[in-house]
């Protein structure tokens, strides 16, 4: 297990349980103590996955996960926010600019490094799926590649927006409930809620411009793709 694991983090002290858990646990740990630091090291080299404080001194956590996932070179890094803020509005808040999970503080070191493996073995099998593509009529998706292109153009999305878009994309005109979406897109154990797939699917639609009424919202049931 040679990944290498960002932590992102200006309390020394959580900083050091966390390194001191993910090296026990056989990563690789790299650290900043706030926001600009972290892109730097994020860019430079990019890593496995980011372990992201929402709070930091100068950039704040959701505007340094939404350059992470603005740059190409880490446009696909798995992100897991670390934060003392546990609001339903800035757990979506997180989600929607592209965080993968959402740990409150106080955390279980154990259940970090839990959520961590399971991320990682997530992208693990989405690049032994690389050669899986969906092509309708006027969006492709390349699963592999982690892109989406609507009238050849590309689309850049969030993870979570990409496995929504994939999940109805592979079943067309089928109908996901927000429960069925929640399970498929981001697991039975992780923390979201209905709100947060009405405003996953609101960016999606936004960022696939003229195709946005692709999908579609059946009324007191869920969402489908209609082709």
């Amino acid at each position: 297990m040679n990944e290498r694991i960002l932590v992102i983090e200006d309390e020394p002290e959580i900083r050091e349980v966390i390194s001191y858990n993910l090296s026990k646990a056989g990563y690789k740990v790299s650290t900043a103590a706030t926001g600009e630091d972290g892109l730097k090291s994020a860019f430079s080299q990019p890593p496995e996955l980011v372990v992201l404080d929402l709070m930091l001194p100068g950039l704040y956590g959701l505007e340094v996960c939404r350059q992470i996932r603005s740059d190409v070179r880490t446009a696909n890094v798995p992100i897991i926010m670390l934060t003392a803020r546990s609001e339903e509005s800035d757990i979506i808040s997180g989600l929607e600019v592209g965080a993968n999970d959402y740990i409150t503080k106080p955390f279980s070191p154990r259940v970090l490094v839990a959520r961590i493996r399971a991320q990682l073995r997530e992208k693990m099998d989405d690049s032994k799926n690389a050669q899986k593509k969906i092509n309708l009529k006027r969006i492709s998706i390349d699963r592999g590649r982690h892109s989406v292109e609507v009238d050849g153009k590309p689309v850049i999305l969030t993870p979570t927006e990409f496995k929504l878009l994939w999940l109805l994309a592979r079943n067309p005109g089928l109908v996901f409930s927000r429960y069925e979406i929640v399970n498929s897109v981001r697991g039975e154990d992780a923390i979201v809620t209905d709100r947060s797939v009405d405003v996953q699917i609101v960016g999606l639609r936004k960022k696939l411009g003229s195709c946005a009424d692709s999908i579609e919202t059946v009324r007191g049931v869920g969402y489908r793709l209609r082709t």
